[in-house]
């Protein structure tokens, strides 16, 4: 049994039950409401760092569930104080919560002299960093390529929906088109080219299936998601090159 990994589970359920699982809708518009004054906020931090100190069952250690504690409290306050409750600053808020959870791990498992170490290895180690490049590289010089490439398709499409006053999700497409490559650049590197398939087939029937494009709209959107899938695949095929090396 992997010590350290339970640790690492143990911070991150404790989390995951006093943010998601015990936290009820009711519960979150009462701080949204009162914010600082909110005894639900406290209550709240209060929960986070008993659970985390119940769970971890390590009866002589406090200081990790009191910052666990301190630092939900403080972080959940900075979110109430925006102006709008939106994904954004949900992501931020996780990340601050999933960063301090990730320095008690640390600290509870006596890692600080390995984590550099860990670091340097890591950020030197050419299958990562072949990885880690093919996924940023579809995520945004792709885009900006076949944005650039589609662009003059663009204004047609733009007219033709201001005409039949259709409207879209903003920056739909775009989210659409970034997560699709992503799931195209992992099938390759699993090695599951059928579950590409799979994934065209989908959008086919939910895109070219909609009555209301136009012959320009499903060309468009033809040409895009076509090309898309053959810079992925390129870029997929090159990134288990790179593996192998």
């Amino acid at each position: 049994m992997n010590e350290n990994l339970v640790l690492l589970l143990q911070l991150l359920l404790a989390h995951v039950l006093i943010d998601f699982v015990f936290q009820s809708k009711k519960m979150v518009k009462h701080k949204q409401k009162h914010r600082a004054t909110s005894w639900v906020l406290y209550a709240h931090a209060f929960g986070a760092g008993f659970l985390t100190y119940l769970i971890l069952q390590q009866w002589s250690q406090f200081i990790v569930p009191l910052i666990i504690a301190v630092t939900h409290f403080f972080i959940d306050l900075w979110k109430l104080n925006k102006k709008k409750d939106n994904f954004k600053y949900f992501i931020i808020d996780q990340l601050l919560h999933l960063a301090v959870i990730f320095f008690a791990w640390i600290y509870l498992a006596e890692a600080f002299e390995s984590l550099l170490p860990a670091i340097t290895k890591y950020a030197s180690n050419q299958i990562v960093l072949v990885i880690l490049t093919g996924y940023l590289i579809v995520i945004y010089p792709v885009g900006f390529i076949i944005g650039k490439a589609t662009e003059r398709w663009q204004k047609d499409i733009a007219k033709s929906e201001a005409k039949t006053d259709q409207t879209s999700l903003k920056k739909a497409g775009r989210y659409i088109g970034i997560f699709e490559r992503i799931l195209v650049l992992t099938f390759i590197l699993i090695g599951e080219f059928s579950a590409i398939g799979f994934l065209i087939g989908a959008k086919s029937i939910l895109r070219f299936g909609d009555s209301r494009n136009t012959r320009k709209q499903t060309e468009y959107i033809l040409i895009g998601t076509l090309m898309s899938f053959a810079i992925c695949i390129g870029i997929g095929l090159l990134v288990k090159l790179g593996m192998t090396l």
